[in-house]
């Protein structure tokens, strides 16, 4: 028996009359095609939206969408990869019309674009939206750590511009007297440099010094840690036991379908206070009054909380100390400004009525003020003596707030007042599908997509690049869930 055999490479064939018979109606290259031909690129902002009268003509800004997002959507992010594709690949051929653009255009496509590719992102939420695939009721918010284009040796902190520094003034000093015993042993047979030579790396020496010392001006006068050479933007951060220079990528996931509903890329390593920020977001762009946020004990913040129940948002953290926390406040106005303390704890302060709440749900009256440090003290001695919780760790501890005495010296009035602070079995519930809503993407993002790591540079970049993850991401998601005819219909109907 013979093996199969392939055809004669030399024989005619037959290939299709139509460029359209290459890919077939369930190809999800259909859904990007219909998707970004609908839209006014000009209303989203992107550069050359409409030709010039004069001069060579451009590629069209959604010919070169189209090609991104298609590379995003199967693991191909680079530009030259992406030029390659467009010779090579029926897909994208079709896609493209068999246009193939330079790596160079490509690349800079990108980089003109990132505020329009967030327009975009936002878009296809929208469309997504009247699809009914959000649920709009609870919203899972994560962070996780993306690789940027700076190696740990083009990034500088305090403690190590300190360490180099004082390695360099210790060769100095060494070589400084190698020089210093030549010029005693003149006549010595054999020298490892010459006094020219020595010179030199001393010369080469005080230079690098001064620019580590340049780089710890730049860093005081910023007010910053760290700085970055390669990417001004990123900094350290611990990544997978490690530590590499990254970027923190915050995302809020809807529970439905376990789509984005809307990221930010900060330079901070810490999920702290970014609560508030992006459950607004979600809130703002899922047009509800009322929305539930979900968020790890990295998230832990009373300050986070109170701004999440002020604007309509109830907050499920996991507290660090232990236990699942959600802080009920109930007044007789229609809203509750709120300013917090954390000098001892959780503490809530509410402006309008001069008062703080503890942990545990007690008013605390203001006391006495601190002229020189500009603090206010809240304390009652008399729930504190039967108070059982560990918030402080001594029982008369008092909470600081700073604040202005005239503030300080306002009446205060606690009618009407109730403040509580419970533990919810079902907050547990919520808390463990945390894990299964946030996680999913991530892990899609990083492994599925191969885009654990960023090919741009910038925090104004990286968002447009995370703008096609994300908008790639949720695309299919929504052709996993609907199917190709049906979103491509639903494109034309919308």
């Amino acid at each position: 028996m013979e093996y199969i055999s392939g055809v004669d490479r030399h024989q005619t064939i037959m290939l299709p009359d139509c460029l359209d018979d290459y890919v077939d109606e369930n190809n999800p290259v259909r859904v990007i095609d219909a998707y970004i031909s609908s839209l006014d690129m000009g209303v989203l902002g992107f550069t050359k939206a409409q030709p010039h009268d004069t001069g060579r003509p451009p590629y069209s800004p959604k010919e070169l969408l189209k090609l991104f997002l298609y590379g995003y959507m199967n693991r191909i992010r680079s530009s030259r990869r992406l030029e390659a594709e467009s010779k090579r690949n029926l897909e994208v051929i079709w896609l493209m019309r068999k246009l193939s653009p330079d790596h160079k255009t490509i690349a800079r496509f990108r980089h003109d674009n990132a505020e329009a590719l967030k327009s975009v992102f936002r878009d296809f939420v929208k469309l997504c939206m009247k699809l009914e695939l959000y649920g709009k009721e609870l919203v899972a918010i994560d962070g996780s750590k993306f690789k940027a284009v700076n190696s740990k040796d083009r990034n500088f902190t305090q403690n190590k511009l300190a360490d180099r520094l004082a390695r360099i003034e210790a060769k100095i000093q060494e070589y400084l007297d190698k020089l210093n015993e030549q010029d005693i042993q003149e006549d010595a047979a054999e020298k490892e440099h010459t006094p020219e030579e020595i010179t030199a790396i001393i010369a080469g020496l005080i230079e690098r010094r001064t620019e580590y010392e340049s780089y710890r001006e730049d860093m005081k006068q910023a007010e910053e840690t760290q700085k970055s050479l390669t990417d001004p933007d990123s900094r350290l951060m611990k990544y997978h036991g490690d530590t590499e220079v990254c970027y923190n990528v915050q995302m809020a996931v809807d529970s439905k379908n376990k789509m984005v509903v809307d990221f930010d890329v900060i330079s901070k390593a810490q999920d702290k206070n970014q609560l508030g920020p992006m459950s607004e977001k979600a809130k703002e762009m899922l047009e509800v009054d009322k929305l539930a946020a979900v968020a790890d004990a990295g998230y832990d913040s009373a300050s986070d909380i109170a701004n999440c129940i002020e604007n309509g948002v109830t907050p499920h953290v996991a507290h660090i100390a232990g236990g699942d926390i959600q802080i009920c406040m109930e007044t007789n106005e229609p809203e509750i400004p709120t300013i917090i303390s954390h000098a001892n704890g959780r503490c809530i302060y509410i402006s309008r009525r001069n008062l703080a709440i503890c942990p545990m749900g007690e008013i605390l009256y203001p006391s006495f003020y601190k002229t020189r440090a500009g603090a206010a003290i809240f304390r009652n001695g008399k729930a504190c003596s039967k108070c059982q919780c560990k918030c402080t760790k001594e029982r008369y501890k008092n909470f600081e707030l700073w604040m202005k005495k005239s503030e300080f010296n306002r009446e205060y009035d606690d009618k009407d007042l109730r403040v509580k602070q419970i533990t919810i079995s079902s907050d547990k519930d919520i808390l463990t599908q945390r894990k299964c809503i946030a996680e999913h993407p991530f892990g899609t993002i990083k492994r599925t997509m191969d885009a654990g790591y960023l090919l741009t540079k910038g925090n104004q970049n990286v968002r447009g690049e995370f703008s096609l993850t994300y908008l790639a991401y949720n695309m299919i998601r929504a052709i996993n869930i609907l199917g190709t005819q049906r979103l491509v219909e639903a494109v034309g109907i919308c």
